[in-house]
């Protein structure tokens, strides 16, 4: 019989992730989650999913607390961890990619850590508001409360990306390839006129300390730091965070994720993190919110 930890393993994450917006420290979470429940008495747990999520989700809320102060002290533009997402099944690949989009996890940065948990359990796993209340501790019509505030918040700043995998990729093809090359006709051609970059060095690496908007000053500012790339560094395609985006490793050590978010064919957005510190729990993983 397979233990239900390991089974409900990658939702857990899936959660703890999203709360957290860091790889390591969700893993750092479920790691803690493991050593509850080899501790527990297993006869008094009735419900195994609601003990291991209400663990997970009160473990990431103390967490969370701490990293909210760190992430006012960094160093340029913060971005989450990157997630490089198994595409196991391309359906469900692209149903996540919506809730592990760069973007979507910034924009959670700006609610509190309560309503961001109630939304999270609410909008992408779907549990329901008894069920939220016993997680938080709180009554089902404070979580209704607090998912109501906070669909609101993240509603007015959600934006809906392409969804198709195969143009996207291959979009984002070009696109290192005319970083390559310098071309940058072909950049700009690629960026919708008021795209923008993130850079997310965290004062560890070289990169821009302020956002860059404009499809030619982001088109200039990547073709500069293009000669940065080791000559020895490969590049490979991959879903980071559920879009389109793009590896680059350095002797099998990852030193830059990139994805890009693309609307109605033209990238919009530009992430990149190159701090190491954001890369050593980088590799491919299964996530999932069912």
């Amino acid at each position: 019989m397979t233990d239900p930890y390991v089974e409900l393993r990658p939702r857990l994450f899936g959660i703890a992730y999203r709360m957290l917006g860091s790889v390591s420290d969700a893993e750092d979470v479920l790691q803690d989650a493991y050593i509850r429940w080899e501790q527990v008495d297993r006869a008094g747990v009735r419900n195994a999913e609601a003990f291991l999520t209400t663990v997970v989700v009160r473990l990431s809320l103390d967490l969370l607390q701490s990293a909210r102060v760190r992430r006012e002290q960094y160093v340029g533009p913060w971005l989450p961890e990157p997630l490089l997402v198994d595409e196991h099944d391309p359906a469900e690949a692209a149903e996540l990619a919506d809730s592990l989009s760069m973007a979507f996890l910034v924009v959670l940065e700006t609610l509190s850590p309560e309503e961001r948990a109630a939304f999270l359990l609410r909008e992408v796993f779907g549990y329901d508001y008894d069920e939220i209340a016993g997680m938080l501790d709180k009554q089902p019509a404070a979580c209704r409360q607090l998912v109501s505030r906070a669909k609101r918040s993240v509603g007015d700043r959600r934006q809906r990306y392409d969804a198709d995998r195969r143009r996207g990729q291959e979009l984002a093809q070009r696109f290192q390839l005319a970083c390559a090359t310098g071309d940058v006709e072909a950049l700009i051609a690629m960026l919708s006129e008021d795209a923008t970059l993130w850079t997310d060095g965290g004062g560890v690496v070289k990169a821009a300390r302020r956002v860059i908007v404009g499809a030619r000053k982001v088109a200039r500012l990547l073709i500069a730091i293009a000669p940065d790339i080791p000559p020895t560094a490969q590049m490979q395609d991959a879903l980071v965070n559920g879009q389109p985006g793009t590896v680059i490793t350095d002797d099998g050590v990852v030193i830059t994720t990139i994805s890009y978010e693309i609307v109605d064919g033209r990238i919009v957005g530009v992430r990149v993190i190159s701090n190491p510190e954001k890369l050593a729990a980088a590799q491919l993983r299964r996530v999932t919110h069912q």
